[in-house]
């Protein structure tokens, strides 16, 4: 017999704020853990952008966008099919997870593209 896990539902309450607290604490480890590796270790400025804490960190950013991306289409394939207030809950867990999809990406461009510890 298979369980459900009831937070994971599309309507559940938890899922207005899962995405939010997804993207913070995507933004706190990114951006904390570059702070600690320049301190520490700065790699040199002449590698440019193909440093290791950049992989690192870019392979952070696609595992969470993949994520978000994946529970946003979820929820909004959920609204389309329930009614009341179980299709409200769902779509509007689904735009609040795309909302942290897009501040993922946006906030996570730089980390790929410029390099570390300017």
């Amino acid at each position: 017999m298979m369980r459900r896990v009831l937070w994971l539902e599309t309507e559940h309450p938890m899922q207005l704020v899962l995405g939010l607290t997804i993207w913070s604490l995507w933004f706190v480890t990114a951006y904390g853990g570059l702070s600690v590796v320049c301190a520490l270790a700065p790699p040199a400025p002449e590698q440019g952008a193909l440093t290791g804490i950049n992989l690192v960190l870019g392979g952070l950013t696609l595992v969470t966008l993949g994520f978000l991306a994946w529970m946003t289409q979820r929820c909004m394939a959920a609204a389309r099919r329930k009614r009341g207030r179980l299709r409200y809950m769902s779509a509007l867990a689904g735009g609040l997870y795309l909302f942290s999809t897009v501040s993922v990406a946006f906030v996570g461009l730089p980390l790929l593209m410029l390099p570390p510890c300017l």
